[in-house]
């Protein structure tokens, strides 16, 4: 018997080869490309300026550079190296990117460098994009705005311990020959204000240790998607003067500035790039608990209530009528009222009616069965609270109730979503 001899041909087997690419794509490039609109996204402006930036004819369209950064954040690349060496690799990323001449890393460099603005403005466009999607998803969490403040370390001279450990040795021995000098507080005053090799980095007190880091200022809602970020640097600082805070001599009490003081002019710089966002309910740590905060917070920006635990600093220790959380309490044991929920009429103020806790329902009425009632009402005592008096004492939703709990689990939202941006923020400086 002969064996048969098959002739192959190179171009069926290029053709099937290609054939199997374009229909068997990754499920990543897929996805992206069925779900995300880059062109859409792209701001007027962006396309204006990139396209007349230079008297020639661009080589590689600028929708190329946008996807390119989104698969270099997306895939978690530190480094531009890694992102031209991956699409050097890969057909299906270059083709999912359209890079007609594939660019260096110098040239990804200084893309991100003269185009920082407009690609800030990229994401400004995205919150009114996602607006509507997070309705979709949950109306009533997309209703929620938080608030947080954080900082980014570089790694320069003055965040290494020994920088301060060496200081700190040199204060002690200068501390033998004068008894009088407090070291910590003699290193302290000496330290600069931000860092040599990176002026935007200035001394912050940051999860319980001082450091020099980026600070920013982060906005998200109920569903922890990013809606602001505001880094605190030299045109905020000029735009917003009140944050600046001259460095005292003492730690403990710069360590004090920080969220409460920024989070007007943040929520100012994003009201007014999305002038028809609508919020209704704020959600902060205790460092927001001031009476010039929900003042604020109800009349600059219309929350019709605020979710922020009482800071006991700010308390009244006197008052026999409310506990520490702002809650009616019986005056003879101290046991917080009942909350029967909203009361009102025609005509009349929004108000919060509480009751006797021993002020059970029988039947269809209340009766006090307390031993020793303070008032001749069989129905016992009944309070009112005003949510327009005090939007403190009143922020919208009863503190200590379970709705409040449930409501305040939602802030460790933003502190995720920190997290999340840290990670690749840390890579990148």
């Amino acid at each position: 018997m002969r064996n048969k001899v098959v002739q192959l041909s190179l171009f069926d087997t290029y053709t099937d080869v290609l054939d199997k690419m374009e229909d068997h794509k990754s499920e990543l490039i897929e996805l992206l490309e069925k779900y995300i609109d880059f062109d859409a996204i792209i701001p007027q402006q962006f396309y204006y300026s990139y396209y007349c930036s230079y008297g020639r004819k661009r080589i590689n369209p600028l929708e190329s550079f946008i996807r390119a950064l989104f698969l270099q954040k997306l895939l978690g690349m530190k480094q531009n190296k890694q992102l031209i060496t991956l699409l050097k690799f890969s057909k299906e990323l270059r083709d999912f990117c359209g890079f007609v001449k594939l660019p260096d890393e110098p040239q990804i460099t200084r893309f991100k460098q003269q185009f920082c603005n407009y690609i800030e403005m990229m994401f400004y466009s995205l919150v009114d994009i996602t607006e509507p999607i997070c309705k979709e998803l949950n109306e009533k969490k997309s209703q929620y705005l938080i608030y947080d403040t954080t900082g980014i370390e570089p790694k320069v001279k003055e965040n290494n311990p020994k920088f301060l450990n060496t200081k700190l040795k040199e204060a002690k021995n200068l501390s033998k020959t004068n008894p009088s000098l407090d070291p910590y507080k003699f290193v302290y005053a000496l330290l600069p204000e931000e860092a040599a090799k990176a002026p935007m980095a200035r001394q912050q007190y940051i999860n319980g240790h001082y450091c020099y880091s980026y600070k920013a200022g982060i906005i998200t809602d109920g569903l922890g998607i990013v809606r602001h970020i505001s880094f605190f640097d030299d045109d905020f600082r000029t735009k917003h003067p009140e944050i600046v805070t001259p460095k005292s001599d003492n730690p403990d009490k710069d360590k004090e500035v920080g969220d409460n003081v920024s989070l007007k002019p943040v929520l100012s710089d994003f009201f007014g790039i999305h002038p028809d966002a609508k919020y209704t309910t704020f959600l902060g740590d205790s460092a927001f608990d001031s009476y010039d905060t929900y003042s604020m917070l109800k009349d600059d920006f219309h929350f019709s209530r605020a979710c922020i635990p009482l800071n006991h600093r700010n308390s009244k220790s006197s008052d026999t009528h409310y506990n520490q959380f702002g809650n009616p309490v019986c005056p003879l044991d101290g046991t917080q009222f009942t909350c029967l929920g909203k009361s009102g009429g025609k005509n009349r103020s929004l108000r919060i009616k509480w009751v006797c806790h021993k002020s059970t329902p029988q039947g269809n009425k209340r009766i006090c069965t307390c031993e020793t009632p303070c008032t001749e009402s069989s129905y016992g005592k009944c309070t009112y609270t005003y949510p327009d008096k005090n939007f403190r004492d009143c922020p919208g939703i009863p503190r200590n109730t379970e709705h409040w709990d449930n409501l305040y689990k939602h802030r460790v939202l933003v502190e995720r979503t920190i997290n999340t941006f840290k990670l690749p923020l840390d890579w990148m400086i």
